[in-house]
């Protein structure tokens, strides 16, 4: 029901100031959109209570060595070995901390919670992870929180009370508004675009699209929202994917947003090689390493993203402030390392900061 909720909500709004295609976006959650302002004002920080949840009967960990397991979606790919180096820098410059990265090779919520419960039946003192499905993810952690475990999430949230803390990347609507106000540069505002994601459940992709649908009515309400489209978080499903929108779409297809770091490289690469650099525009969420070769040859204008080390560098510093009870409910801010203070916000996440656009001017300053 919330699927439909959404779906029809959302397509309702966009269809009375677009063209958008019924089947634009079925996915996602019944909760409220915040696009930002369309002239960059700044929004103002919400204030709201502490909603996470609390681990039961943990012993006093303060200063102690802790063990720490980091699950992720999935292992190996750039992104999670970037969030993966993160947390090991950390633990290194901490001290104090034993940590390791361990998950499934696919992005599959069954297999990422026999890990995480093959962990708590081990024993460790924390746990850190990035959610394939938030609901779903919840009862195993809420399980660790019961065994006094510390759970913190970063990159993909759970339902709150499953975790105590999510370390947010950078706000969904910032997201939202950086990736639309990008592809709109590029098309026009009366271009036609379309999305690869992962799967239409996996939490942060949407939101973000969520988030997005929200913006681009409001600010670019004549841009053409042509569909939505799941290819996990595989290289050659998204590939196949991004081909089949250009040969459905021909000449009416102006963009694609890629909402993964696998899903944006494959779309470039599906762009490429159908001949159609500079007359399909790609935008989305990749590693810089991964769209080097697109930005170079100017088939991609501009790349959204985040530091992910810095994203997995300061969920181990939340993980061992949680551990040493000096973040508490009711705090505004943690102190992380190198990375400086970080804000609560909405509660119990904690922000790393704005999204960051490569281009061809900036992309060769990072390595990641």
């Amino acid at each position: 029901m919330k699927r439909m909720t959404l779906g029809v909500l959302l397509g309702l709004g966009l269809m009375s100031g677009t063209a958008l295609a019924a089947s634009a976006w079925t996915g996602g959650d019944d909760q409220a959109t915040n696009p930002l302002a369309c002239d960059g004002t700044a929004a103002a920080a919400a204030s709201m209570p502490y909603d996470g949840g609390q681990p039961t009967g943990a012993p006093d960990r303060n200063g102690k060595k802790i063990t720490v397991v980091d699950v992720p979606k999935l292992i190996g790919i750039g992104y999670f070995n970037a969030t993966s180096k993160g947390i090991a820098d950390a633990a290194k410059e901490l001290g104090n901390v034993d940590a390791k990265t361990d998950g499934p090779t696919k992005a599959n919520i069954d297999e990422q919670i026999t890990f995480l419960d093959n962990y708590i039946t081990s024993g460790v003192d924390g746990i850190l992870f990035a959610a394939n499905d938030p609901v779903a993810i919840a009862p195993v952690l809420k399980k660790a929180l019961s065994k006094g475990i510390n759970v913190v999430g970063y990159d993909a949230n759970s339902t709150p009370d499953a975790r105590q803390w999510f370390v947010n990347q950078a706000q969904f609507n910032g997201i939202a508004k950086a990736l639309v106000d990008n592809m709109a540069k590029e098309i026009g505002e009366d271009g036609a675009f379309a999305i690869v994601t992962s799967t239409f459940t996996t939490p942060n992709q949407a939101r973000w699209i969520a988030e997005m649908a929200a913006y681009q009515e409001k600010c670019h309400p004549k841009m053409k929202w042509l569909e939505t489209v799941e290819a996990q978080e595989d290289n050659n499903l998204s590939f196949n994917q991004a081909t089949t929108l250009i040969n459905k779409y021909g000449d009416q297809l102006k963009g694609i947003f890629g909402m993964t770091s696998v899903a944006t490289p494959a779309s470039a690469e599906a762009v490429t090689q159908a001949n159609m650099c500079g007359k399909i525009a790609v935008v989305g969420l990749a590693t810089p390493n991964a769209m080097k070769p697109y930005v170079e040859k100017d088939c991609v204008k501009s790349v959204v993203l985040w530091n992910p080390v810095d994203l997995g560098y300061a969920a181990m510093y939340v993980l061992r402030a949680a551990a040493d009870g000096t973040l508490k409910p009711g705090a505004t801010s943690v102190k992380a390392g190198k990375l400086g203070e970080l804000q609560v916000i909405n509660g119990s996440e904690i922000l790393l900061g704005a999204p960051y656009t490569f281009t061809k001017e900036n992309i060769g300053q990072f390595d990641f």
